[in-house]
């Protein structure tokens, strides 16, 4: 099953040939200042992330995993060197430039799900919807499309607090390729379920990436790495292996 809708409704994805470059850091860094100096989060950070990727961040605690993960989805605007996304140069943005870019082209799937919670699920999709700009019809049709495709109709009008952890991740997933963002990006997603209900999320996820997705994620769990296609592992803020 397309988790994608082909209707009119649906925004263009990206327009970019599996392989394609679409993200690329070079020699990006993160600090912070602790008493006189400097403490380095992320030290001279070069990654290439291709169109159809499926890749995965992993290191101990405290490594710049969760750091780089929000620099890359342009939630992060305070470090130095260049990024590339989609052909553009975000380096040179200034960040409110980089959150609307984020906002059109970068889906976050977050383990704390982050689910509105006074809205219900069906509202919820909507969200970054309504953030893109597309008008009322056109989301609706959008909405009731990503409803069906990921088995939700009978939900669609539950709170968050109704479901289960495992169905609040799969709304999460859901909003965040509602738009057909360019770029998925995944923090610790089956941090707060169950064995059972981690592997249909990550099931879901290797069936969105051969439908062309791309994913970054960080984990800590080597059977969620598993499901990707190269890891990357990062230690003292420094990229240790699967340099791009």
């Amino acid at each position: 099953m397309s988790f994608f809708a082909s209707s009119p409704a649906a925004p263009p994805a990206l327009d970019l040939a599996p392989g394609a470059p679409l993200l690329t850091l070079r020699d990006v860094e993160k600090t912070y200042p602790v008493g006189g100096s400097l403490h380095y989060v992320l030290r001279r950070i070069s990654l290439e992330v291709r169109a159809g990727d499926f890749i995965t961040i992993m290191g101990p605690s405290g490594a710049g995993k969760s750091t780089l993960l929000a620099i890359l989805g342009l939630l992060d605007h305070d470090w130095r060197g260049e990024m590339i996304l989609a052909g553009q140069p975000m380096h040179a943005m200034s960040p409110k430039q980089r959150t609307a870019f984020g906002r059109q082209h970068v889906g976050f799937v977050f383990q704390q799900y982050h689910l509105l919670d006074d809205l219900t699920v069906a509202e919820n999709l909507d969200v970054p919807l309504e953030y893109r700009g597309i008008r009322k019809s056109e989301r609706q049709a959008m909405v009731a499309d990503a409803l069906d495709r990921f088995g939700m109709v009978g939900k669609k009008d539950l709170f968050p607090r109704q479901l289960s952890g495992g169905q609040q991740q799969l709304v999460g997933v859901a909003r965040a390729v509602i738009a057909r963002p360019a770029l998925l990006l995944a923090d610790e997603p089956t941090g707060n379920l169950h064995s059972a209900q981690a592997r249909e999320i990550m099931q879901l996820f290797q069936e969105l990436n051969r439908q062309g997705t791309t994913i970054v994620q960080v984990t800590h769990s080597e059977e969620n790495a598993r499901a990707g296609t190269r890891i990357v592992t990062l230690k003292d803020g420094w990229m240790t292996e699967g340099e791009g």
